[in-house]
């Protein structure tokens, strides 16, 4: 089993049409994020622009979240409303054009992987996933088998458990929580 503390502020900041977007992880890390040959991609994005329209990733699953607000969105000509912490998803070839500026979590997960799904945890779980992506929305502290990991807002935590294995998991306040079997 891996475990790695990716901290917001080591991520570093590039440029997309509407703001800033700032990659936590790509996965595996020898895949390009132009290439579009990644399984999954982790990314917090601003979103300066009103309206914005995301780019399209065509082959890709998406969840998004947003973090200060709410987000006024169209997907397809079709508008929504989703309240802060509330998990949109969609298909990232989609045309998305969005009516509101702040803060969000973007996961794009590849098509051809056909087991992945996300929440918002604050329980005690148990997990055999391959992958878990642990996403604090607060200071947190996230117990793995006992051990303790603690995360500013923001910071992602990644688990990677090839073996399968049994994994305790304990949450002092709610995050974000991923799983991806391949």
């Amino acid at each position: 089993m891996n475990i790695r503390l990716l901290p917001k502020k080591d991520s570093k900041a590039s440029i997309w049409s509407g703001g800033l977007t700032y990659e936590y992880m790509i996965y595996p890390e020898t895949a390009s994020y132009a290439d579009r040959d990644f399984i999954f991609r982790i990314s917090s994005a601003t979103i300066e622009e009103v309206p914005s329209v995301f780019t399209k990733f065509k082959g890709y699953h998406r969840y998004l979240v947003m973090l200060d607000n709410s987000l006024h969105i169209e997907v397809n000509k079709e508008k929504k409303v989703y309240e802060k912490y509330e998990i949109m998803e969609f298909n990232s070839d989609d045309e998305v054009i969005s009516y509101t500026k702040g803060i969000d979590f973007n996961w794009m997960v590849s098509e051809k992987i056909s087991h992945h799904k996300l929440e918002i945890t604050n329980s005690n779980e148990n997990s055999t996933a391959q992958i878990i992506l642990l996403f604090s929305l607060d200071t947190t502290v996230i117990k793995i088998n006992e051990k303790p990991y603690d995360l500013e807002p923001y910071d992602l935590l990644v688990i990677e458990n090839q073996e399968k294995e049994n994994i305790m998991l304990h949450f002092s306040n709610e995050c974000l929580c991923g799983i991806l079997d391949f």
